[in-house]
């Protein structure tokens, strides 16, 4: 995974942006939004990474996360992810879909056809308190600007309901604000 963004205070929570290529509305059904929560489970549990915030629009995911080799955890959730993705998109025959994948495929990418996510995840570690509600309000206020909720804890994809202490979609790992 290329990128000129490196994670700086390794023993720090980071806050990092995963987002498909050209911002392409992937995850509008229940089944690409599966692929993803999955995933960040099983990475929960077998991985290490600690998922302490995350909200999952319909084409890009925020979260706030740690873990001791966070770089290979999220480059293996984002190839397994990609992997499934387009399998699911094979199936449904969503040509077109794959063939946007195609042509925003990067020069790098020589043993795929096909590239689902931009690469690189911006990793910003989260250094303060300040911060750390800055990013916390950021993701969870991020479905409310874009109009499709009126509350941050309403929208489904989000651990805003986690914060307020709601069962959500994912577990996660709360840091206490």
């Amino acid at each position: 995974m290329r990128s000129r963004y490196k994670i700086v205070e390794l023993e720090a929570p980071q806050f990092i942006t995963c987002t498909i290529v050209g911002w392409l509305p992937v995850f509008t059904r229940a089944k690409y939004l599966e692929i993803i929560t999955s995933s960040l489970t099983f990475c929960r549990q077998k991985k290490g990474l600690r998922l302490h915030a995350y909200v999952i629009l319909d084409n890009h995911l925020h979260m706030l996360v740690s873990a001791d080799n966070l770089s290979q955890v999220v480059r293996d959730f984002k190839r397994h992810t990609a992997k499934e993705i387009e399998a699911v998109a094979r199936q449904d025959n969503k040509q077109w879909l794959l063939k946007q994948f195609e042509f925003f495929k990067g020069e790098q990418k020589v043993k795929s056809r096909h590239q689902v996510w931009q690469e690189g995840f911006h990793p910003q570690a989260i250094i303060s308190e300040d911060m750390l509600r800055q990013k916390l309000d950021y993701m969870h206020y991020n479905p409310v600007r874009a109009g499709l909720v009126d509350r941050p804890e309403d929208w489904r994809y989000s651990s805003a309901r986690d914060y307020l202490g709601l069962d959500g979609v994912l577990e996660i790992d709360l840091i206490e604000v």
